[in-house]
């Protein structure tokens, strides 16, 4: 919950808004119980340094994909890593929403081989080329 309310991880949430830890707690209870929606926590020495969600989407077979860096660990390509390693386990059609303004998320979709497909209201989407 720490990680989801740092001020630069709402900035580039879709939902900006501070999340309550009952809020969160009710979040993950439901995450975890949805078949369609993987969680994996990264870590470095045994210690937690980023989170990336996968979300299946029905509708088109991608996976979409979210993910967050502890602050303490950001400008040291942990997510670059993590996105990397997961979009190359899932074998799948993968895709990313991404914020313009979110410089960070934008490198690493793009070192990860996502390929920009269009932009609409201040988003970026992104797939990746299978």
């Amino acid at each position: 919950m720490e990680w989801r309310n740092d001020l630069k991880t709402r900035q580039a949430s879709h939902n900006t808004d501070a999340v309550s830890r009952d809020d969160h707690i009710s979040w993950l209870a439901k995450s975890l119980n949805n078949h369609n929606r993987r969680i994996y926590i990264a870590e470095d020495n045994n210690i937690p340094v980023g989170t990336v969600r996968s979300d299946f989407d029905e509708n088109d077979s991608y996976w979409e994909l979210s993910w967050t860096t502890a602050p303490q660990f950001r400008g040291q390509k942990v997510a670059q890593r993590m996105v990397a390693e997961l979009v190359q386990d899932l074998n799948s059609k993968v895709k990313a929403e991404i914020k313009t303004d979110n410089i960070g998320s934008i490198k690493v979709a793009n070192k990860v081989g996502l390929q920009l497909d269009y932009e609409k209201d201040g988003i970026l989407f992104y797939k990746n080329p299978l």
